[in-house]
């Protein structure tokens, strides 16, 4: 048995005859693996399912998935709104825990791999914290969005034997420039030069990560079969919010004045975590050193019309 094979029947030895279902084809991080896919030449059969396809919050979704063939389901999907997540508590865990169950169970019947995306906002209740988080950390979330993702990523273990939980952190990625609101790089630039200056948190530290690098640890995943258990994808390196945004504007050429507040200052809706800097240690060990942000950034930046 190859290493990281859980052994399951279902899921056939090579892995250009895997069927792979991939939810939420269309934001950041779907996006990124599709084109990570593509890239590598299609090392399986990857079938997008998007949201006019399939509702994963309705309770027939374990039903719905039951009625199509896979043998891995990569779940990224979720209700991701911080600040409007506090006032949809309901939907919130619908989505992003008792969906993620249902996800589960149904990968459980196939006999399927389940590899669910998680979030570094499971964390952030150890206000002291000052040291990476390692996956097998206990978990603290202060928002209703990082407690409704610590839910699903308890029920999905509970549901299926074969789980992979990813959490990543602070994505930016092409979809971003392209979608609704965009993403923090895309929102830092825009504003810079719309009134060359912007106000930007300090005091919470985090791991900025491309969508790009994810993507292709995620296709990793899938073509090695990786042991079954919680993993930590992020770019390495870390920096406040206020370090970010200097960093964006820096490498995109935008000269405006940039001045650090405190959360206090920005009184956002939902409280974030003070520190949700990710340990890469696992990562490393099993995919390789994982690059620094700042050279994410870079690539990020070389493929939009920001710089």
């Amino acid at each position: 048995m190859a290493q990281g094979d859980s052994g399951r029947g279902n899921v056939r030895g090579n892995s250009g005859d895997m069927k792979v279902l991939l939810l939420g084809p269309d934001g950041q991080l779907g996006h990124d693996f599709r084109k990570a896919h593509a890239d590598a030449g299609g090392p399986f059969d990857l079938v997008p399912v998007g949201r006019d396809r399939l509702d994963v919050s309705t309770p027939a979704l374990e039903e719905q998935l039951a009625e199509r063939s896979f043998d891995v389901l990569v779940n990224c999907t979720g209700y991701h709104k911080t600040d409007e997540v506090e006032d949809n508590a309901g939907l919130a865990f619908l989505v992003n825990a008792h969906a993620v169950e249902r996800m589960a169970r149904a990968c459980e019947r196939q006999g399927a791999r389940f590899i669910h995306i998680s979030t570094d906002y499971v964390f952030g209740g150890d206000c002291a914290r000052n040291t990476p988080l390692q996956e097998g950390d206990p978990i603290a979330p202060v928002n209703v969005y990082g407690a409704s993702k610590a839910l699903g990523e308890a029920l999905a273990p509970l549901a299926c034997g074969d789980v992979v939980v990813v959490r990543v952190a602070s994505l930016f990625g092409a979809r971003g420039a392209r979608g609704k609101g965009g993403n923090f790089v895309e929102t830092i630039v825009r504003l810079a030069r719309e009134r060359g200056h912007v106000r930007v948190v300090d005091d919470q530290v985090m791991s900025p990560t491309a969508t790009v690098d994810v993507a292709r640890v995620l296709l990793r995943m899938v073509s090695e079969r990786c042991e079954v258990g919680t993993y930590h994808a992020v770019n390495d390196g870390c920096a406040t919010w206020y370090e970010f945004a200097r960093e964006i504007l820096a490498q995109a050429g935008v000269e405006a004045r940039v001045t650090p507040c405190s959360s206090e200052d920005y009184q956002a809706r939902a409280m974030r975590p003070r520190y949700s800097v990710l340990s890469t240690r696992k990562l490393a060990v099993r995919f390789g050193a994982p690059r620094s942000w700042q050279a994410g950034l870079s690539e990020y930046l070389s493929t939009t019309s920001l710089a």
